[in-house]
């Protein structure tokens, strides 16, 4: 085991549908405790530790748009559920001990504060977990890159990406046998083939910052903490 962890400062992307656990919508609570436990085995680690969580278990504003309503007010009630589920790992946090705030793009002051860049920084300077809601505060922008802007604006030494599988394929693993597992692979070869871990526009952001993505599974309990101990299964995304 290393003496210090692998990064110093990392912002964790989760999405909303792996709140769900095996419910058909909404939160399920244990999972969003086991996540919460991760978290706090990095804070322990002494990593600072941001996160982005979906909305997907709650509500898709492209959903909206698929079925001719407005996308722009699809995507508002989105970053709404993004809230509801800060709110809830913010929970979670607190439960087991871990100083944790929710940081909203949207205003809401009877629920969380405002995002700004400068309080985020303080905050984690200060060894909180800093919950961000709200996406970008913009339409049209995924989580994916509202957890890339994040990352870049708090000085992140890496994104990690937490997901379905253990980490990034040539293909959907689930639907094709013969999908090939990368241990390593750049920003560019990522963009270039296509390959969906995260949208283009935070892929392309995380390169342009030097952002290394780290992709692993979401199911792995403690997969968190072992990749950040120099241990665990993922996939790095990086061009250094």
């Amino acid at each position: 085991m290393p003496a210090t962890p692998a990064y110093r400062r990392v912002l964790l992307k989760a999405s909303g549908e792996a709140l769900m656990g095996e419910q058909g919508f909404g939160i399920d609570v244990s999972v969003a405790d086991r996540i919460a436990a991760d978290i706090k085995e990095a804070r322990d680690l002494g990593v600072e530790v941001g996160v982005v969580i979906g909305g997907g278990n709650i509500f898709r504003g492209v959903a909206v748009a698929s079925k001719g309503g407005d996308r722009v007010t699809g995507d508002h009630m989105g970053m709404l559920a993004t809230v509801i589920n800060s709110l809830a790992l913010r929970t979670s946090l607190v439960k087991i001990g871990v100083d944790a705030v929710v940081l909203s793009a949207i205003a809401m002051p009877e629920l969380c504060e405002s995002f700004s860049q400068r309080q985020a920084t303080a905050y984690m300077n200060e060894g909180k977990v800093v919950i961000f809601a709200g996406g970008t505060g913009n339409p049209f922008f995924t989580t994916d890159s509202a957890a890339a802007l994040r990352a870049a604006e708090i000085g992140a030494d890496a994104l990690f990406k937490a997901t379905q599988v253990d980490g990034v394929y040539s293909a959907d693993p689930k639907k094709d046998p013969s999908a090939v597992r990368y241990e390593r692979i750049t920003h560019a070869e990522v963009l270039r083939n296509g390959l969906s871990i995260m949208d283009t526009a935070a892929i392309a952001l995380a390169r342009e910052n030097n952002i290394p993505i780290i992709v692993y599974s979401i199911h792995e309990k403690g997969g968190f903490g072992a990749i950040l101990r120099g241990e665990g299964h993922c996939t790095v995304v990086s061009d250094a």
